[in-house]
C-alpha cells in the first residue's frame, strides 16, 4: 500500500491545490500543513510533523523527491527511525553550497538507501561522493514524464492573454513572445540582483514582449524594494502564479524562455 504525505511546504493555493487537479493526482492521505518560515524553522517543523506519521504508518520505505526542505526533513526522520529512504532525482548538483537546495540534495543522498537518478551525470556525481553503485538506479526524469503526459491538455497562451489583458498583449507580428520565471532567493532577496534582472527583462521585452508570472516571494520583494516601475511597460505582462496546464501552454508557445528554476 502507498501513503501520500503532503507537507504543505508550498501552501499558496495557486501553486499547490491546482497541481493536484491538473496532474490528476489523488488527494493526499496526510496533509501536514507546515507552511512557510526560515529554513531552520521550516525544516524543524516538518520533522516534528512527519515523525508521528512515520511512527503510525511503520512503512517499509519512505520515498522523497527533489531538493526542498521537505525532502531532507522526511529523510532525516525516516533514517533515524530505521526506515530506509529512497531519493528520487538523486545526484543532481549545482556545486554551489550557498544554495539551500544543494545542501538538501547532498545530505539526502548521503543517507538514502536507494538513489533514483535522472541522468548519467548524476550517477557520476554520486560516485565521486562515495555512494556505492549498487544503490544507484538510472530511471529517467519524472518531471519530464509528467510534462509529456500533460502536454496534450496544455492551455493555449491566448487564454491567458484574454483573461489578463483582453487579448491585447503586444506580441510580434508573427505572434512571438517570451516567458520568464523568477523566484530563487539569490535572485530575489538581494535588491541589486533583483533590480538587474528586472531591467534585463525590460530590455528583452523591448525586442520580444515578455510574460512574467510573479511568484509570491518575487512579488513581495519587488514591492518591498520599490522596483515596480521597472515592470510598468506595455510590452511586459505580469500575471499571478498560473495553474500547471496554463503555465505549460505558456512555455510551449513562447519563443524564448528564461527561468531560474
Amino acid at each position: 500500500d502507498l501513503m501520500l504525505v503532503h507537507t504543505g511546504q508550498h501552501y499558496d493555493a495557486a501553486m499547490n491545490d491546482v497541481f493536484f487537479a491538473d496532474l490528476a493526482l489523488p488527494d493526499p492521505d496526510v496533509h501536514l500543513g507546515v507552511g512557510s518560515g526560515s529554513h531552520a524553522v521550516q525544516t524543524g517543523a516538518l520533522m516534528q510533523a512527519i515523525e508521528p506519521v512515520i511512527e503510525r504508518a511503520a512503512p517499509d520505505l519512505v520515498v522523497v523527491v527533489g531538493d526542498v526542505n521537505s525532502t531532507l526533513a522526511a529523510a532525516l526522520v525516516a533514517v533515524k527511525k530505521g526506515v530506509p529512504v529512497a531519493h528520487v532525482e538523486a545526484g543532481l548538483r549545482s556545486f554551489d553550497r550557498t544554495m539551500p537546495e544543494e545542501i538538501n540534495r547532498v545530505l539526502t543522498d548521503q543517507i538514502a538507501e536507494l538513489l533514483f537518478t535522472t541522468e548519467r551525470e548524476a550517477e557520476r556525481n554520486l560516485a565521486r561522493e562515495g555512494i556505492p553503485a549498487d544503490k544507484v538506479f538510472l530511471v529517467g526524469n519524472v518531471m519530464i514524464d509528467s510534462m509529456l503526459h500533460a502536454l496534450p491538455r496544455a492551455v493555449p497562451p491566448e487564454r491567458l492573454f484574454e483573461r489578463h489583458v483582453a487579448g491585447r498583449f503586444p506580441r510580434t507580428p508573427d505572434g512571438g513572445f517570451a516567458a520568464a520565471t523568477l523566484h530563487r532567493p539569490a535572485n530575489v532577496d538581494e535588491p541589486d540582483a533583483l533590480r538587474a534582472l528586472l531591467a534585463t527583462f525590460g530590455a528583452i521585452a523591448a525586442r520580444l514582449p515578455l510574460v512574467l508570472p510573479l511568484h509570491p516571494r518575487t512579488a513581495r520583494a519587488i514591492e518591498q524594494h520599490g522596483l515596480a516601475p521597472l515592470l510598468d511597460r506595455p510590452d511586459l505582462l505580469t500575471v499571478p502564479p498560473q495553474p500547471y496546464l496554463m503555465m505549460l501552454g505558456l512555455l510551449k508557445g513562447a519563443r524564448l524562455v528564461l527561468t531560474d528554476s
